[in-house]
């Protein structure tokens, strides 16, 4: 449960940062580039090879949410972050 937890945690983060007029526009499409490439049906490499489809998911998705939030400055996150945590 706490897995759960702290998915919703990060998919509301990620969504108040994508709303945020204080964000960084970069931001904001590196956020959109990885909910897209999330969602798309098109794969940099496809699902059917073996480890290697699955692992460009594993390894793109994740580094444009890391460069995505490098890029706003660290006392909007911890605003944006203690907003996420009281609703």
């Amino acid at each position: 449960m706490r897995a759960i937890a702290r998915l919703k945690f990060k998919f509301r983060y990620y969504r108040a940062l994508s709303r945020d007029p204080e964000v960084p526009t970069i931001s904001k499409w590196l956020l959109a580039a990885a909910l897209a490439y999330l969602i798309s049906p098109i794969d940099l490499v496809p699902d059917f090879i073996p480890v290697l489809g699955q692992l460009d998911d594993l390894v793109l998705v994740p580094t444009l949410l890391w460069l995505a939030v490098r890029f706003i400055p660290v006392t909007v996150r911890e605003r944006i972050e203690q907003d996420v945590l009281a609703r």
